[in-house]
């Protein structure tokens, strides 16, 4: 196994130990961050990884759906790439936290439904708080 493969199994094992994102998005991903041309076929991803072409297509599916992994099409080419935009990462993680924003406001629905004192509201409480201040801490200066 050559470097760049086996730095994608290594980032493969973090985001499905850190993320639970399933091994074959992990090694899809992590091989995307690192091939060259940065834009595969599903083919040549299938073949570098070891999956087969339905679990490619449905790891694809969950990539593309993320907004991690995007289509790309050649002009006379009918295959279909796949690669990571060089915003991907940025993007996504501020789409994420904009979704930690949002849940403070479900969280304060679900605190007007008991009583201050009432165990269900400090369960609700502990969630409201750490997502606000996840959201806060992340959004940084404004």
């Amino acid at each position: 196994m050559d470097e760049p493969t086996a730095w994608a199994e290594r980032a493969a094992a973090f985001f499905a130990e850190q993320y639970g994102i399933p091994p074959i998005a992990g090694r899809i991903l992590g091989w995307l961050m690192v091939c060259d041309p940065p834009a595969q076929s599903a083919t040549a991803i299938a073949g570098v990884i070891g999956a087969s072409r339905a679990s490619l297509t449905s790891n694809m599916n969950l990539l593309t759906a993320a907004r991690l992994v995007r289509k790309q099409r050649v002009p006379g080419d009918r295959t279909t790439y796949f690669r990571i935009d060089d915003d991907a990462w940025p993007r996504v993680v501020r789409e994420r936290i904009a979704t930690l924003a949002s849940f403070v406001a479900i969280a304060d629905d679900g605190l007007a439904l008991f009583e201050p004192g009432d165990e269900r509201a400090a369960r609700v409480r502990a969630a409201r708080d750490t997502f606000a201040w996840l959201a806060e801490a992340l959004e940084g200066p404004k």
